[in-house]
This record gives C-alpha cells, sequence and structure tokens, in this order.
C-alpha cells in the first residue's frame, strides 16, 4: 500500500472516530466553549473534576450541576457557601471528594480573580500562548496537576490554536491502538485544526476501551 493510501485510509479512520466518539468532555458537560472568561472558567472547573480517581461520567455530571445551581464564573463561585458546594457536588455523584473539591473550588476562584481578573485568557498571555508553559500555570490551582493540565489543554486547543495540535499521553496511546500516528504534528495532518481537540477526545476514549475500534 502506497504512502498515500496509508494516509487516506488514516484520515478515514480520524474522520470515522470523531463522527462515533469524538464528543469533547466540555460538550458532554453543556460547556459551549469560546475564548471566553465564563466557558473557559467552566473548562478549568471541568478539569479540576475529572482529576480526581473518579469516572468521568460523574465528573460530567456534576459539572453540569455546578453550572446549573449559577456557578458558572469565578465571581457567582466565591458567592456560594462551602456547604452549598458540597451540597451540589453531592446531588452529582461526587461524594467521595465533595468537601476537599467544595474547598479547591473556592482556591481556584480566588486565584484566577486575584492573579488573572477572573480571565484565563490573561493566563494565557501570560503564558505566550505556550503550552508547556500554560500547562506549569495551570498547575498553580490547587487540585489542578499535570493530568488536570492535560485535560485542560485537549479540549481548550479548539479555541486557542496556538496550542494545537496537543496530545498527551493518553491521546497517543489511543492513537498507537487506532494504528493513527503517535506524533501530535502528525496526527494534526489528518484534520482539520479546529477538530483535533475531538480527535483527542476520541483517542482518549480509545485509550481507555480499545475494544470500541471493533464496532
Amino acid at each position: 500500500m502506497s504512502t498515500r493510501a496509508d494516509k487516506s485510509t488514516q484520515r478515514g479512520l480520524a474522520r470515522h472516530l470523531i463522527d462515533e466518539h469524538g464528543r469533547t468532555f466540555a460538550a458532554e458537560a453543556a460547556i459551549t466553549l469560546r475564548d471566553k472568561p465564563a466557558p473557559l472558567w467552566q473548562l478549568l472547573v471541568l478539569s479540576l473534576l475529572l482529576s480526581t480517581r473518579i469516572s468521568s461520567d460523574i465528573a460530567v455530571r456534576t459539572a453540569r450541576e455546578l453550572f446549573s445551581t449559577g456557578w458558572r464564573t469565578p465571581q457567582h463561585l466565591r458567592e456560594s457557601t462551602w456547604q452549598e458546594r458540597v451540597d451540589a457536588l453531592g446531588r452529582g455523584g461526587y461524594r467521595r471528594y465533595d468537601e476537599s473539591t467544595a474547598t479547591r473550588l473556592d482556591e481556584a476562584a480566588a486565584l484566577l480573580i486575584d492573579r488573572w481578573k477572573g480571565d484565563l485568557r490573561r493566563l494565557h498571555d501570560e503564558a505566550e500562548g505556550d503550552g508547556t508553559r500554560i500547562s506549569k500555570l495551570l498547575q498553580e490551582f490547587t487540585g489542578i496537576g499535570p493530568t488536570g493540565a492535560s485535560i485542560f489543554l485537549r479540549e481548550a486547543q479548539q479555541v486557542w490554536p496556538e496550542v494545537r495540535p496537543y496530545a498527551d499521553k493518553l491521546v497517543l496511546k489511543g492513537a498507537r491502538a487506532a494504528r493513527l500516528p503517535d506524533d501530535a504534528s502528525e496526527m494534526g495532518k489528518l484534520v482539520d485544526g479546529d477538530e483535533f481537540s475531538s480527535l483527542a477526545a476520541a483517542l482518549v476514549r480509545v485509550a481507555r476501551d480499545p475494544g470500541m475500534l471493533e464496532d
């Protein structure tokens, strides 16, 4: 098979993965992701929730509960009490980590407001759009470690093109399972730029369940 045919086959597979499994975590959490302060804050909250040893379904459901309660901005979250946050986390099913996470959410909101005026675009600008530097700054939020920063960047690249193509270890693991290039730059050539976050989301699912490739 020629290199051109290989690329054609890979593009077809990438298209299939996006169509079947490319729904991002942000979309699942009802976040309309844009390069605006509120949706970027919501993505940070979601990334924090996804960082713990809890199922992604529970984390996404809990994020939706927090946002439906009205805490769609750091300012609004800071108006809540610790107990109100614990209760909302519990309603989402996030009971194992509800008390510590209630505190971490308030700390994240406070840091974002105090240092970046409540706007993660300022963090992006401080890092000059560099993914590695963005990751380090994100990890200044209590509860956001390398995993949480990777989750944030995987999704934020949809609206932060300077970060693209961003693929962490989990995405690359999925790419190997799917027999796609395990190199972000080569993988990025298979799809339009703003679709790469959807391909990354699909490959995360493949990494966690390679059996879906047999469907």
